[in-house]
């Protein structure tokens, strides 16, 4: 039997089964230990001092015990605290990104995903580099400046070589005022030599959701296809930053196992990347179960209440307290509203997922990989997020500058980001709302910029961010970043 290692390269021993189950009994004997979660409590507490603001994160162990109270009280104060750090770190500013799906074939048989290999009532599409084109100029025309493209396991017709010649593509188009400036990518594990070709691709994030970190349910859900092996899926992200790739994204599919499991498998793996490559995870997201083709989410037992939901995101922000938190369409407007409260810092907006989705004028059904609870268009998810005081960002100006990785991170940490990432946002904003924008959301959003403009600490940044809000309303300069 494996014995539990954090710094171990080997998936058995940094997700260690007995570990979790460990951890998990150690919660249960002491949700109610109002002591403990005080003490866990002020530990996560964010400290300023003279070099910024710092939190200490919380340990796998210390999270669980969180996740596992029930004391209303106790409970009210982590909520209370994700707010908090989600404040000193992200501010109110909330990174909007589309997904992009290039193709739905796929030979794995994985049990929750209608792409899985035997389903028949799914029509197979892969778009050409032509079709690409039209989805990413339909996205641009939209205002987004970020796309995460997705597309399933199949070596004959998604080969890296596609996946490469897709994000060149990608890169080349400008139309309007529209450019696409970072795509992240959410594919199959592969090698370190495909990563570093990633990498030389200049993407962004490396995207990869473990689904389960519970082995011998992993195993179950993956009966068929090179996704079956476990150890090779769960070792990606090694490879990934060996292959170069700085910055990647964790995520379990919550629903397919239980969500306290989950939970502490998904924090293990962030320590584990932090131990070996000196940097956790840039992002984590937090994706429920949902119908789709020749796929019931009833099937699945270990569905999880809004209520427990929610619990999850303020935890994960108060564990991880510098790591990005995704929520995507998958889930309702009004989750969403409460979970950007608790610690969300990127959500999907106007997304389709399905192969083409978006230079059709009804959305299809025929190929998503899963139902969209929140269908709004882009520019209503806007004025809703101004309209609760959240900053709409745009922006990509960390991947164009280098900081990512360690670099990102140390800056984060420092609270010295706040200086690139407020003013960057504001400057894409008002992009967004100059080219794109509905005259009530216009409106509204520029009142909402001269606001933060004023919160903005440095006096230099602020006049030289405000000056290229101007020139952008008159359309004479744009691009510019801190």
């Amino acid at each position: 039997m494996a014995l539990y290692n954090p710094a171990a390269l080997n998936a058995d021993e940094f997700i260690n089964d007995t570990e979790i189950l460990e951890t998990l009994s150690y919660a249960e004997k002491h949700k109610n230990d109002e002591a403990l979660i005080d003490s866990i409590l002020e530990k996560a507490r964010p400290v300023k001092s003279g070099n910024g603001t710092h939190c200490q994160g919380l340990t796998h162990r210390e999270a669980a015990v969180l996740l596992a109270c029930e004391i209303p009280e106790k409970v009210n104060q982590m909520f209370l605290l994700a707010e908090e750090i989600k404040q000193a770190f992200y501010g109110n500013r909330i990174v909007l990104f589309a997904p992009l799906y290039l193709s739905n074939y796929c030979v794995n048989g994985c049990l929750y995903c209608p792409y899985h290999a035997k389903n028949k009532t799914i029509p197979r599409k892969k778009l050409s580099q032509e079709e690409i084109e039209q989805e990413v100029t339909a996205l641009q025309d939209m205002g987004h400046k970020r796309l995460a493209i997705e597309a399933g396991e199949d070596p004959v017709n998604n080969p890296i070589e596609y996946i490469l010649e897709s994000i060149k593509t990608i890169y080349g188009i400008n139309h309007k005022n529209g450019a696409i400036r970072r795509v992240n990518v959410n594919i199959a594990a592969t090698t370190v030599e495909n990563y570093r070709k990633l990498h030389e691709a200049g993407i962004g994030t490396y995207i990869l959701f473990q689904e389960t970190y519970n082995k011998r349910r992993y195993q179950e859900l993956h009966p068929s296809g090179p996704k079956s092996n476990y150890e090779y899926h769960t070792e990606a992200m090694d490879r990934a930053m060996q292959g170069g790739i700085d910055d990647v994204g964790l995520g379990v599919l919550f629903g397919l196992e239980s969500y306290k499991y989950e939970f502490a498998g998904l924090l293990m793996h962030a320590e584990h990347l932090e131990k070996v490559h000196g940097v956790g995870p840039h992002t984590i997201s937090i994706p429920r179960v949902k119908k789709a083709s020749d796929i019931n989410p009833e099937v699945f037992d270990n569905s999880i209440p809004d209520e427990i939901f929610e619990k999850i995101i303020a935890c994960i922000r108060i564990a991880v307290p510098y790591t990005g938190i995704i929520i995507s369409t998958r889930e309702g407007e009004k989750v969403r509203e409460a979970a950007l409260r608790l610690g969300i810092s990127q959500i999907s907006g106007g997304s389709r997922t399905s192969v083409g989705g978006y230079t059709k004028q009804e959305r299809p059904h025929d190929t998503e990989q899963f139902d969209v609870s929140d269908q709004r268009p882009l520019d209503e998810v806007i004025g809703w997020l101004i309209k609760n005081n959240h900053i709409p960002s745009f922006c990509t100006a960390c991947y164009r500058e280098g900081r990512t990785g360690d670099r990102f991170m140390s800056l984060c940490k420092s609270g010295q980001i706040l200086n690139c990432c407020h003013p960057n946002a504001l400057m894409t904003l008002a992009e967004y709302l100059t080219d794109y924008a509905s005259p009530e959301t216009k409106a509204e959003g520029f009142k909402m910029i001269q606001s933060e403009l004023n919160k903005i600490p440095q006096e230099k940044i602020r006049k030289i961010a405000a000056e290229n809000i101007e020139s952008i309303k008159n359309s004479n300069r744009r691009d510019f970043r801190f």
